[in-house]
């Protein structure tokens, strides 16, 4: 099964999908793959309330590039938290967006319950630099495409999270 919680930034989509993932019933403990890669104090302060607020139900990995080489030797559910960080990490590093898709797609056909976190950076106004516009244009293609390999899609706005696939 794969799902997808997308949302504005701080819309609860995270606390919704980690609800979501520990509920998906398996055996085994799910992962929490973090992208975020800690570049300042207030990234820092962020990533500690993740850490808080998951507590010990997640076996954690960090992968702020790597995804699928992470995840293809696992066989828990794994919430993957986030990928419009991922996106920027991978933009940061210089990957292309062609690499970037590539690289989902093989995430996307691993057989995990695969529960995707996803920031919706398309609502507002179109950015003044090339940048910022090819991070838009990137996140919501791959955005576009995790939905549609999903089985389920949340939209989460205030801390609720509504089925819209």
């Amino acid at each position: 099964m794969k799902t997808l919680f997308i949302g504005g930034i701080k819309s609860g989509k995270s606390y919704s999908a980690e609800q979501y993932t520990l509920a998906l019933g398996s055996d085994q403990k799910p992962h929490y793959l973090a992208t975020t890669e800690l570049l300042d104090d207030e990234m820092n302060e962020r990533i500690s309330l993740h850490r808080r607020q998951r507590g010990g139900e997640f076996i954690t990995l960090e992968a702020p590039l790597e995804l699928y080489g992470t995840l293809k030797t696992t066989e828990s559910p794994v919430l993957i938290e986030c990928t419009t960080m991922w996106i920027n990490n991978m933009l940061y590093h210089g990957r292309t967006n062609e690499q970037i898709v590539e690289h989902i797609e093989k995430v996307l056909a691993l057989p995990n319950d695969l529960v995707f976190v996803h920031n919706d950076v398309g609502s507002g106004i179109i950015p003044d630099n090339p940048l910022a516009r090819q991070y838009v244009d990137i996140s919501g293609a791959v955005s576009q495409l995790i939905a549609s390999r999903c089985d389920e899609v949340y939209h989460c706005i205030a801390g609720i999270a509504t089925k819209i696939k």
